[in-house]
């Protein structure tokens, strides 16, 4: 082989060998803006880049055919037929710009536009022009002319900081670049020869695009035309003004629930949420006019959740009344601030106690004053009404019996199903106490939503979803079907705010399960509802934690709640809860209908109630009780026997007896013992007495330079046929006491075990120890 061929041919093998390792380019930008759509692909918001740029990918197969062979006829019509660069373009280009010193001329490629733009080339010198060859080269060696032309699109500027025929379409038009009309194509395609001139920001009429675009459109199409005939009829669009928005006008919807959903997936350009945007409006619009009326007393912020339970998605959430207004904090998003949510959390102290067969709905429970610890709950109104059924308890929300409920939960309590759902709290168990039932812990919205979604969804706790698509988990079950199902059964017979009549008595009333919360000094005001396949969350309150008496959730949170349900209800007229299979083990049983135990021979009345079969509390009434009556001397008889009658008696506790006489309606007494029958046979029958002062676990300190002339009261609850109290401390009596009222007790330090005996014989002891402090 001769030498020159040999040499030749090494130099092709060498420029083949440094052609192919020319390293792969990526045409991607290091950062995009982040497009948050609602669940029908509406456009909530478009975030700038970190560069501070508008640019999204929209891939070819996603831009109108009109856009792309549009950009092809404006910028390069050789495209797919050269290797990246244009001899004959470039040659012209030098021709006219530096022989002929006329108008300055480009003579590059799609591909050469595309390296300039991505490796920040400055072309116009001659190195910079060389340089942008090499790059177009590179590009072409390693990526297809449709991947090149596709990563052209979304690079080219279309003036200000938008970068992108996808991003401008989006922007300018409103629409995705698929949609777009051939004149708006055509505008489109004229801004990158001059994006500074030519953009809407350049100065055209008011809403519509420059001078200069419609001029440089007008040229467009006249090429156009003439390779697409067929286009010809609309030349007439072509002339008419065209509407180009700019990008301030861009969507700021649901800002407080965009912020959430970016922060949570920080990963991800293009995020399609659960959110149902004119349920949004919805929300937004009613709740404004809501805070507008009632500004008068105080209220002037707001937050609403609404959740599609089956699938756990939030459909609409408001964070602020207003995101905007800093006299609010408005920027704060409600939804999720931890906040108190008052008896919001009582429904889940019943369930647990429907599960662990303590009540059902109709037990009798104490609504009578108490003391646990050195806590003593009392109620919204500041009194008590003695005995009442368990379901109008959770529905009046009286504290004390939700307290005393809470108190008797197995471990691991009411502070250990909190944790398992998924509420964090801040504090131990022991900072929160018994005061956990009324709502001394801090949740928010997100947090009161899920756990009556779990009451709907049959007792399993679930994540909230925001996002199209993101995994449905089966969740962990909390509390049984049965027990779910008889709470909301309780919480559908709340009567809504104000209404005088039953909900029985309207025909096809959509159900509604609600519940509502005040926290401590009228901070916050809560309503949570389930109706239909929701679960709606309303927060009325300040953010700075003001307080305000109007702040009260029957009457500041539930009436907004019931203003959204409504309107909800009348855009989804066909709305409905979903359909479960009815696989529930439960009963309906009778019960006595004062005591709401099993009926006993003397019960008059009786009710129907639910029962969980191996569950519910079955024990038979012994509140009516039958007494035998010596008709001569009015007390009650030993024996049965001539002159004896017998007669039945409701044997109230002392505590519900004072309680019954404080509001006007005593109850009649069984008669007293003849003294004749022995105290044997009586001590058997009936309740003993329960010692409430001193109370367990207590120390009792006394000053020491008060020792001798300080008391600690000594009480009871007794059986109603108690009459005195006789009081022991060590073995030695100490002095009695009328039933129903306290002996006072000088006590000296040391541990002691008092006993109380009533008159029937029946006693209680508990342990005491007494403490000197200085």
């Amino acid at each position: 082989m001769p030498r020159r061929t040999r040499a030749l041919l090494v130099a092709l093998i060498a420029v083949a060998a440094a052609y192919g390792a020319i390293p792969r380019p990526s045409l991607r930008a290091t950062s995009y803006s982040r497009e948050v759509y609602d669940r029908r692909h509406r456009l909530l918001q478009l975030r700038l880049s970190s560069d501070d740029k508008y640019r999204r990918w929209v891939p070819l197969k996603r831009m109108s055919p009109a856009l792309v062979n549009a950009m092809l006829l404006q910028e390069d019509r050789h495209f797919y037929g050269h290797p990246g660069v244009n001899p004959g373009s470039l040659a012209r280009a030098c021709w006219r710009t530096y022989v002929l010193r006329g108008r300055r001329i480009g003579g590059s490629t799609i591909t050469m536009q595309l390296a300039r733009l991505r490796f920040r080339l400055d072309s116009r010198t001659f190195v910079g022009k060389a340089m942008q060859i090499m790059r177009a080269l590179q590009i072409e060696r390693h990526y297809a002319k449709d991947d090149i032309l596709e990563a052209y699109l979304n690079a080219i500027p279309f003036g200000g900081n938008v970068e992108g025929a996808g991003t401008a379409s989006l922007i300018y038009f409103s629409k995705d670049a698929d949609r777009l009309s051939l004149p708006e194509a055509l505008a489109l395609c004229v801004i990158p020869k001059s994006p500074f001139r030519r953009g809407p920001s350049a100065g055209g009429p008011a809403g519509g695009a420059s001078k200069a675009v419609l001029d440089a459109r007008r040229r467009l199409f006249a090429r156009w035309a003439a390779e697409h005939p067929e286009d010809l009829h609309q030349r007439a669009m072509v002339e008419l003004p065209i509407e180009m928005r700019l990008p301030g006008r861009l969507p700021f919807l649901a800002p407080h629930f965009v912020d959430a959903v970016l922060r949570d997936d920080p990963s991800g350009s293009s995020v399609i949420t659960t959110l149902d945007l004119p349920k949004q409006r919805l929300l937004e619009r009613k709740v404004r006019a809501y805070v507008e009326r009632k500004n008068r007393i105080g209220i002037r912020n707001a937050a609403a959740l609404l959740l599609d339970y089956p699938s756990m998605e939030v459909v609409a959430s408001l964070g602020s009344v207003d995101f905007l207004d800093q006299d609010i904090q408005g920027q704060v998003n409600g939804v999720r601030a931890r906040r108190s949510p008052g008896s919001a959390l009582k429904p889940f102290i019943y369930g647990l106690a429907m599960d662990e067969g303590l009540v059902h709905p109709w037990s009798m429970l104490k609504d009578a004053p108490m003391s646990f610890g050195g806590f003593n709950p009392e109620n919204f109104d500041r009194d008590f009404v003695g005995p009442i059924h368990a379901g109008q308890a959770l529905i009046r929300s009286r504290n004390v019996p939700a307290v005393q409920l809470s108190r008797k939960l197995s471990s691991p309590g009411f502070y250990g199903f909190l944790r398992k759902a998924g509420i964090e709290l801040l504090k131990e168990e022991s900072h929160y106490g018994l005061a956990l039932a009324l709502g001394s812990a801090e949740v928010t919205m997100e947090d009161l939503a899920r756990m009556y979604a779990m009451l709907a969804n049959g007792g399993r706790v679930r994540p909230l979803r925001t996002r199209i698509g993101a995994p449905q988990p089966e969740g962990t079950r909390l509390l049984s079907e049965e027990a779910s199902f008889l709470v909301l059964d309780i919480l559908k017979d709340n009567p809504r705010p104000a209404q005088a009549f039953s909900s029985d008595w309207t025909r096809d009333a959509l159900p509604v399960h609600w519940k509502t919360g005040t926290s401590y000094a009228f901070r916050d005001a809560w309503s949570v509802g389930v109706f239909g396949p929701y679960v709606l969350a309303v927060w009325v309150g300040n953010f700075d934690g003001q307080t305000n008496p109007a702040f009260i959730g029957a009457e500041a949170a539930a009436p907004l709640m019931f203003e959204l349900i409504d309107a909800l209800a009348a855009q989804q007229p066909d709305m409905a809860a979903p359909a479960r299979p009815v696989r529930y083990n439960l009963a309906q049983v009778k019960v006595c209908s004062v005591s709401g135990q099993i009926p006993g021979p003397h019960c008059p009345h009786q009710a129907k109630t639910w029962f969980i079969p191996g569950k519910s509390p079955i024990q038979t009434c012994d509140l009516h009780r039958e007494v035998l009556v010596d008709s001569r001397t009015g007390l009650r008889a030993c024996s049965p026997g001539r002159g004896v009658r017998s007669q039945v008696f409701e044997f109230w506790s002392s505590d519900l007896l004072k309680i019954f006489r404080l509001a006007g309606m005593p109850r009649r007494l069984p008669p007293p013992d003849n003294p004749e029958c022995g105290i044997t046979a009586r001590s058997t029958r009936g309740l003993a007495p329960v010692i409430t002062s001193p109370q367990p676990g207590l120390t009792y300190s006394l000053r020491a330079a008060r020792l001798g002339s300080e008391t600690i009261p000594l009480a009871a609850v007794t059986d109603a046929d108690s009459r005195q109290l006789f009081w022991f401390v060590n073995d030695r009596f100490v002095g009695r006491s009328r039933n129903g009222e306290p002996f006072f007790w000088s006590p000296q330090p040391g541990a002691f075990i008092v006993r109380v005996v009533d008159d029937q014989g029946r006693a209680d002891a508990r342990d005491v120890d007494i403490a000197v402090v200085e």
